[in-house]
């Protein structure tokens, strides 16, 4: 029996969805599910051009094996299992992760799907900046981020 497939990517480079797609086809699943999270222009009223990501690399391609992982323990049945977050410049309407899940059946991998992209969002150490129309700049915080230092009153 062939091994699952765990692909985890942090690129400086546009990212292909199709790669992601092929990463976790497989003879034995008749689902993939797949999300992709772009750029959008308009964020709390104002024109954003791009986003800048930041990460410590090897710290985030950790926790997001440990994303998998779970994944795997709750969906028993997933096959294979594609990440890939951009870092640097993503303008807009450009991807900034793809996220692929393949299994037999499509509701564990729609579950498991929206699962990594909200436990990404809320575990993994990955600075957003965007970047306006008019040149400034805001740095951004997930709301589901429980790794933020909070402030003290």
């Amino acid at each position: 029996m062939d091994e699952p497939v765990t692909d985890v990517l942090f690129t400086l480079e546009k990212l292909d969805v199709q790669t992601c797609v092929d990463k976790v086809t497989h003879q034995a699943c008749g689902a993939i599910s797949v999300f992709i999270g772009t750029t959008r222009d308009l964020m709390n009223g104002r024109h954003v051009v791009q986003l800048d990501y930041e990460c410590y690399q090897e710290m985030a391609e950790k926790e997001v094996k440990k994303i998998c992982n779970q994944t795997r323990e709750r969906w028993k049945e997933i096959k294979n299992i594609a990440i890939h977050h951009r870092l640097g410049t993503v303008p807009v309407k450009e991807a900034s992760i793809v996220i692929a899940i393949s299994s037999p059946h499509r509701v564990d991998a729609l579950a498991a799907t929206q699962f990594c992209i909200d436990t990404l969002k809320a575990t993994v150490p990955i600075w957003k900046k965007e970047v306006y129309n008019d040149g400034t700049t805001e740095w951004m915080e997930n709301k589901e981020c429980t790794w933020k230092i909070s402030k003290q009153t």
